[in-house]
């Protein structure tokens, strides 16, 4: 890290967090801030990039399907979908895009399937009702309950640490330096900048970016800007002696649901996951395998109404993420957050799903702000 300086490069820019979205955004600095002799560093309080939420996830690369028309949320994944399947297969990244099946087992949910439909067209997005000979066309095992399904084409795979490490890499060879070990203990405005602290050192910037994830609102506090954040963990079930899925498969939920239930993701290796679940949580380190081998049987009775005939020894744990929310339990699910509080400080809050998805549209957007070249965020 380099040593303290006595006024802030008037071109320096530090980005706290090196998950998908701080790396994006320093991807996307180097590319356009750093024509103009922008000195960007990223700050990562890890051991390395990638370990928090971007690497405990589905995996998956969203539609756009669920979130509200105007949203950031919708905005960012429709923009982001595009630019991720460009980016990983230009980057020799590990993709699979397999489209993702919707199903309705009930009559309330083909309404609100017919209702996903809707929302997706108002997003720009292809969402199609297709037959049950169709979906069974697509996925000869699904179960004799399902009544009805959806079909999203845009929807796939991709592996997460390989995705942050491409962006990492991309970074740094366009001249962005990425410190790891490096929580931020203390930021201090200046009057033309801030002053960063860390255990391994301090540094002076023009301008921050808060891309911490679910450190992100204990970031914030140390510029005196307070937002609650609600934690919900999400555990994974792996699933043994199963047909041999070949799609994502989604059970129906209204737009706006703080989850999407437990669904069934597919791994670049074949393997196959259910989850995640939601549970609220106090501690963003709970990760503890105890807690979450304790919802086998929700998980069990998920399998079965989703895709059939599943035996207790058919689930064994297999791992948990934590997302950080905007909103708490009862309420709908909320919108990404950027705010810039002080003058050229932004902070990212909320980004759980699909962040994985958006994160590069997320970038360009927020740097195109600090160009001057983009609306405000």
């Amino acid at each position: 890290m380099p040593p303290p300086q006595h006024a802030p490069d008037p071109d320096s820019l530090v980005i706290i967090g090196a998950g998908v979205v701080g790396c994006a955004i320093a991807w996307a600095a180097s590319q356009t801030l750093g024509l103009s002799g922008e000195s960007t560093v990223v700050l990562e309080a890890a051991a390395r990039p990638g370990t928090g939420i971007s690497s405990r996830n589905s995996g998956v690369v969203h539609a756009g399907l669920y979130y509200e028309p105007g949203s950031r949320k919708a905005r960012t994944c429709v923009a982001g979908n595009r630019l991720v399947w460009d980016w990983v297969a230009a980057r020799g990244v590990g993709h699979r895009q397999t489209g993702k099946l919707l199903v309705a087992r009930d009559a309330q949910e083909e309404a609100q399937l017919d209702a996903l439909v809707d929302n997706a067209a108002a997003n720009g997005v292809a969402l199609e009702r297709v037959t049950l000979a169709q979906a069974r066309a697509l996925e000869p095992a699904l179960p004799p309950t399902v009544r009805a399904a959806g079909w999203s084409p845009s929807s796939g795979i991709v592996d997460a640490h390989g995705l942050v490490r491409s962006l990492q890499i991309a970074a740094e060879q366009a001249g962005v330096s990425v410190v790891c070990s490096a929580p931020v203990t203390r930021i201090e405005p200046l009057e033309h900048g801030f002053a960063l602290t860390t255990p391994r050192g301090s540094m002076l910037a023009r301008r921050v970016i808060n891309a911490a994830g679910l450190g992100a609102t204990r970031v914030a506090k140390l510029v005196g800007l307070t937002r609650a954040m609600h934690l919900a963990r999400g555990d994974y079930f792996r699933l043994r002696r199963q047909p041999a899925w070949r799609r994502l498969i989604y059970p129906v939920t209204v737009p706006g649901s703080p989850s999407l239930g437990v669904h069934l993701t597919l791994e670049l290796d074949g393997g196959c996951r259910l989850g995640p679940d939601l549970a609220w949580v106090e501690d963003p380190e709970d990760f503890s395998p105890a807690r979450g081998e304790l919802q086998h049987a929700g998980f069990l009775a998920a399998a079965r109404a989703l895709l059939g005939p599943c035996e207790a020894g058919d689930l064994v744990y297999d791992s948990c993420g934590i997302r950080p929310k905007l909103v708490g339990p009862g309420a709908p699910a909320g919108d990404f957050e950027i705010i810039e509080h002080p003058r050229g400080c932004w902070h990212l809050l909320g980004i759980e799903s699909p962040g994985l998805t958006a994160a590069l549209a997320l970038a360009h957007e927020l740097i195109g702000v600090l160009d001057n070249t983009g609306p405000a965020v």
